[in-house]
């Protein structure tokens, strides 16, 4: 019995885009431009593949990403190269090499970039996805910490996504952050046994983190510990909040969460992330619960984001202010998808063209690019020979009009115009098709 061929998929965890969602995707690139360009925001595209010691060293030798999900390959010159699994630590490395220091400040710079993890596939997260991000680099005014929260909530505004907020924190700086994190270890010190594995690794390499872990055992500890908020320092307290003060007056709606401090390192002062919530009775994997007497409240994460000062010191520029956020964009479009108001589909072209015999397809080669420069989307069957066959892939598609060319057709140049849904016809002279055509488009 001969062996079954193995039929290949995707890998777990990767995903294709299909010609039937490519709309939504193209829809949000477009909107996210736009957006981007009106603040000033320019756009920059960096290595899918980084050296490691980029993320090693930017992102943090501690956090999940590196320790755990990064996909790293040693090339034949012995590098060890990762493929980017977060876009800040790349911008900042581009900030440095290529002098924009130098550069009007800030330095406003946009992306959209397919990111690699090897994490846990779940609902709307893969080890293949992209991001849409915004870093501004050069200023600590708290103003600009509120604008790429502003800009954010204008691209889902576009978007017509709703029932959105965002989580926000400050975890301080290297001045107060370090007698919080001394209180807090003192806290957890003799509640160890209460908590989880991994939270008994992270108090001993990240302590921070602990307020990151949402297991239940984790969650009762943790509403028990200090808040950061109470330990910042004067600056801190006063750049928080202005922050605040910003995000009220262009009423972006966000809710104060103290235990919030974000996995990666760098992080300084303001974090904060954004989830878009669905009332339903249906929770699946992936979904972060929040139990109410009613319907179960579904928070979906779509976005995160926070103030860096130290990352371009850290990674060899000079001491440099930064803030900057990200956008998950297949979760966010799976929201977009799911909403009364998403966009509508490209009009399928309403005109196709049918031909039989040599000469009447060179003819009809010549006419789709007539209808090209008029801009009258068409389609056609150049593989088809019979016409029957032809007109029945254009009611498939519901085109509107087809327009027939056969060997008589092309010696005489004319062509005959068919309305798909009456099966009326006319013959009309070549010089005069795109404009008859048109004029029936518009008309129905």
């Amino acid at each position: 019995m001969a062996k079954k061929s193995k039929q290949f998929q995707t890998p777990s965890g990767m995903h294709d885009i299909l010609p039937s969602e490519q709309y939504l995707w193209q829809h949000f690139y477009k909107v996210a431009e736009e957006i981007s360009a009106y603040y000033n925001f320019q756009r920059i595209d960096t290595p899918v593949l980084e050296f490691a010691d980029l993320f090693r060293k930017g992102t943090g030798q501690g956090t999940d990403i590196v320790a755990k999900e990064m996909y790293t390959l040693r090339t034949r010159g012995g590098d060890a190269l990762t493929l980017k699994p977060e876009g800040t630590p790349s911008i900042v490395r581009a900030y440095i090499q290529h002098g924009m220091k130098k550069w009007t400040s800030p330095v406003k710079l946009y992306y959209i970039a397919p990111m690699f993890r090897h994490d846990r596939p779940q609902r709307g997260r893969f080890r293949q996805f992209y991001q849409f991000g915004l870093e501004t680099i050069g200023e600590d005014d708290p103003a600009r910490d509120a604008e790429i929260l502003h800009a954010f909530f204008v691209i889902f505004g576009r978007l017509r996504l709703k029932n959105v907020v965002a989580e926000i924190n400050s975890i301080g700086c290297s001045s107060c952050r370090p007698k919080y994190i001394k209180t807090l270890k003192e806290h957890y010190r003799y509640r160890l046994r209460q908590v989880c594995k991994d939270c008994r690794g992270k108090y001993k390499d990240n302590p921070l983190r602990l307020l990151d872990c949402e297991e239940e055992k984790c969650a009762r500890v943790k509403t028990e510990t200090p808040h950061i908020l109470d330990y910042l320092c004067v600056d801190c307290n006063a750049h928080f909040k202005k922050v605040l003060e910003m995000l009220d007056s262009i009423g972006i709606p966000y809710l104060l969460n103290p235990y919030l401090v974000r996995g990666l390192e760098y992080y300084t002062r303001t974090v904060f992330e954004i989830f878009e919530e669905q009332i339903s009775p249906d929770v699946k994997e992936g979904d972060k619960v929040t139990s109410t007497k009613g319907p179960v409240v579904k928070r979906l994460a779509i976005g995160s984001g926070g103030r860096y000062d130290n990352l371009v010191k850290f990674l060899g520029g000079k001491d440099t202010p930064a803030v900057g956020g990200a956008l998950g964009m297949e979760r966010i479009l799976e929201a977009v998808a799911r909403s009364k108001n998403k966009p509508l589909k490209p009009a399928e072209p309403g005109v196709f063209i049918v031909q039989l015999g040599d000469a009447a397809k060179k003819r009809a080669f010549m006419l789709f690019e007539e209808f090209r420069k008029a801009r009258i989307p068409v389609r056609e069957a150049f593989g088809r020979e019979s016409i029957s066959s032809q007109l029945k892939l254009a009611n498939k598609f519901k085109t509107n009009i087809a327009v027939i060319i056969g060997q008589k057709e092309a010696l005489d140049k004319v062509a005959i115009i068919r309305e798909m849904d009456t099966g009326s016809q006319e013959t009309i002279p070549q010089d005069k098709l795109i404009k008859e055509v048109a004029r029936r488009l518009r008309n129905k």
